[in-house]
């Protein structure tokens, strides 16, 4: 434990995967000709680029092969200011890469990453490290799929809790990543969780939960749940109460991060003690810079966008 009265050393502590992103440079399907970027992709980065780029004070903390993939995660996470002090290389394990395919009825993602030094992740990665770290850990339920070694290390920084941060855990599901007990597990890391973020359609398919209530009534121990449904809106559970924020309109041009997105807008309101509709609408805000987007972590307004965020009426900015 950390003494009485000594800060966190970050806002936010994210733990988990980081692949290459290759994505094209302008809207349009993958060919051989196509200009591509690439760029940090991961759920935790993509929430710790988009507290960094709030003003937080953000870390990633994972497992990259000791490759140019690995160099090349680490250099443009700390030129957009998260730390990755906390990182580590394997020398025998890959980087993990994905690909990006946008076409007209939506974006395909091919992953490469079977193997990789991610995926050796266990309870021995954060062995030593500080129990005060931050005041917010964040982790995702991809991270719990990853590997037998990856869900140890997922129950043991939920349930054991060798960090006193709060818990925050997007439940992040991934059918193509999914193990038969995935249900039993997201569940059980989700209950165990101080702070959850599910979509509706996730819960529906893990689950077969159809609407927030019964979301709710299934996972009904974190201290706030949030249920997200698309362009629809967003809804918060904490305690006894419950709060709604419609969804903006939006121009999408590619859903891919934005989930992870919504989750750091969230949790920036929550650092910021802000009330459960400037919450929502925070995380509707950065959630429709990505959408908008061709790439994970689109730049975000101006901090004096931000402030208007937070001093106004979340229904005003939806009607915008």
């Amino acid at each position: 434990m950390r003494p009485r009265g000594e800060s966190p050393q970050f806002d936010a502590l994210c733990i988990g995967e980081t692949m290459v992103m290759v994505t094209p440079a302008e809207v349009g399907r993958l060919r051989a000709e196509t200009p591509m970027l690439l760029r940090p992709g991961g759920a935790e980065s993509n929430v710790a680029l988009h507290l960094a780029a709030l003003g937080h004070t953000a870390a990633w903390a994972g497992q990259l092969g000791n490759d140019p993939f690995g160099e090349l995660i680490l250099d443009e996470l700390a030129a957009r200011g998260v730390d990755t002090s906390l990182s580590g290389k394997i020398a025998n394990a890959p980087t993990g890469v994905y690909f990006k395919d946008p076409g007209p009825k939506g974006t395909s993602v091919y992953y490469y990453r079977t193997g990789s030094a991610a995926s050796q992740m266990s309870p021995a990665t954060v062995e030593g490290w500080p129990s005060g770290l931050a005041r917010v850990v964040h982790l995702s339920g991809i991270t719990a799929v990853l590997s037998a070694d990856c869900r140890a290390l997922m129950r043991h920084v939920i349930h054991g809790r060798p960090f006193d941060g709060i818990v925050s855990f997007d439940v992040n599901y991934r059918p193509q990543l999914a193990l038969p007990d995935a249900p039993d597990v997201l569940l059980e890391l989700a209950q165990a969780s101080d702070i959850v973020f599910v979509g509706r359609d996730e819960a529906e398919a893990l689950w077969a939960t159809a609407d927030a209530a019964s979301i709710r009534a299934l996972i009904d121990r974190p201290a706030h749940l949030v249920v997200k449904d698309g362009g629809i809106d967003a809804l918060e559970f904490s305690g006894a109460d419950f709060s709604r924020v419609p969804s903006p309109r939006v121009t999408v041009l590619e859903a891919v991060g934005a989930g992870d997105a919504f989750a750091a807008g969230w949790l920036s309101g929550f650092l910021r003690n802000a009330p459960a509709e400037t919450r929502l609408t925070l995380g509707h805000y950065v959630a429709s810079r990505v959408l908008a987007s061709t790439t994970d972590h689109a730049p975000l307004g101006s901090p004096a966008e931000i402030t208007t965020l937070l001093n106004h009426s979340p229904l005003d900015w939806h009607k915008s």
